[in-house]
């Protein structure tokens, strides 16, 4: 170990000691008649200075074996002590001072490394929170109301288990105000405005318990993407998606929840009267059955019976998901022809109002509905369009060559 001290430099063991006491005995000079008894005087307090010094710096080396410094230094007030030859410091109290310089660095290391530790950082909480100790973190959320009084832990009197959302214009109150009244108080109440028109639903009791979201002309997937984050619909056991324009005079949201319960469901929707509004096969409601999960479709429309349109298919008007169909939705389910069907004993008619269409713009001569469409069908091929480049991409970072799965 090397020591610096000022200008001194002091070698392993401590030997540097003697030579700064023969640097000392060097100012005293050789003159007089006593100098030959008096140098061999010096000499032998040399030979046992360095003796003793090596000795000394031995057992101090052999005695720190876990002092981190490669280089201790000494303060200023000690140099000019041993720069001057009349202090009378010996090498104990050099010593001694060195001892407690180097117990007070691993003190401080020690509180130092101590500090660290009991810092909070956890890699696992969200980002932004990883300074936050885990149990404070609380991922999910509700759209249950509170009070602005009384002792939160009162608020909740009931908490409902299922959440209905409605997107809608004030011209449709009536319909939705007979919707509504099909689901119990089982049920929360959420309604996306299209039209910016909030405060006349508070003419319904119910409307004074719902949940009002309110953005002028976009889609219920415009809502349902930014307001029913998976995470803030998860106390919801089912998160039914619908139009405004549903007839539900033959539906009970009640035993529609045990049905889909019972066949396990997690994507589905209430069967459709073949009288009115009809698209598809699979979506008409059979009278012969509790729910149907597949059916048979025009020719060449389903390159297999367990694809859409034939099987695993449901329509967007009255799209009823599990909580966790939803937050894996973008995935869909395995195996979806299973998951995926139509509760034919709970039906509903689709009315076809125009609503929605009506806030698109005119251009060109055609009537604002039709840009509305062409918008679908527009947003519906990017859609088609980046899934397919999404799952591309993904098999391509995994050196595999990508399968032709994505449907037409």
């Amino acid at each position: 170990m090397e020591v610096e001290m000022g200008k001194w430099r002091f070698q392993k063991y401590c030997s540097g000691f003697s030579i700064l006491k023969l640097e000392d005995m060097a100012k005293f000079g050789t003159g007089g008649h006593d100098a030959l008894p008096r140098k061999s005087s010096e000499n032998m307090r040399l030979i046992i200075s360095t003796v003793i010094g090596i000795v000394l710096g031995y057992l101090i080396g052999i005695s720190f074996p876990t002092v981190s410094i490669t280089k201790l230094h000494f303060p200023s007030s000690i140099i000019s002590y041993i720069e001057d030859r009349n202090s009378g410091i010996t090498t104990q109290t050099l010593l001694n001072h060195a001892w407690t310089s180097a117990n007070n660095q691993n003190r401080n290391n020690a509180t130092s490394n101590t500090t660290d530790t009991l810092k909070i950082y956890v890699p696992t909480n969200p980002r932004g929170a990883e300074r936050l100790p885990p149990g404070i973190i609380v991922p999910e959320s509700d759209f249950y109301l509170r009070r602005l009084w009384g002792n939160p832990d009162e608020d909740l009197i009931t908490r409902q288990k299922y959440l209905v959302t409605f997107t809608v214009g004030y011209d449709q109150k009536k319909n939705i105000d007979a919707a509504v009244k099909k689901f119990s108080e089982n049920f929360a109440i959420l309604l996306f405005h299209y039209d910016g028109r909030t405060s006349e639903w508070d003419e319904f009791e119910w409307s004074k318990r719902a949940i009002h979201v309110s953005t002028r002309k976009q889609t219920k997937w415009w809502y349902a993407k930014r307001f029913l984050h998976p995470d803030i619909v998860a106390p919801y056991e089912y998160i039914f998606i619908w139009d405004e324009d549903l007839g539900v005079q033959h539906f009970d949201a009640e035993e529609y929840i045990r049905l889909v319960k019972k066949h396990g469901l997690e994507i589905s929707q209430p069967g459709l009267e073949p009288d009115k509004g009809l698209t598809w096969q699979m979506t008409k409601r059979r009278g012969d059955r509790e729910v149907h999960k597949e059916t048979e479709e025009k020719p060449g429309w389903c390159a297999d019976p367990h694809l859409p349109p034939c099987a695993a298919f449901v329509e967007i008007m009255a799209t009823v998901f599990s909580r966790d169909a939803w937050r894996c939705v973008w995935h869909m389910i395995q195996p979806a022809h299973e998951k995926i069907g139509v509760v034919d004993s709970q039906w509903i008619i689709h009315q076809v109002v125009p609503s929605l269409g009506n806030q698109g713009q005119s251009e060109n001569g055609k009537a604002p509905w039709e840009g509305v469409r062409e918008r679908c069908r527009k947003e519906w091929e990017m859609f088609r369009k980046r899934l397919s480049e999404a799952e591309k991409a993904y098999y391509v970072s995994k050196g595999m060559a990508p399968p032709n799965s994505t449907g037409a």
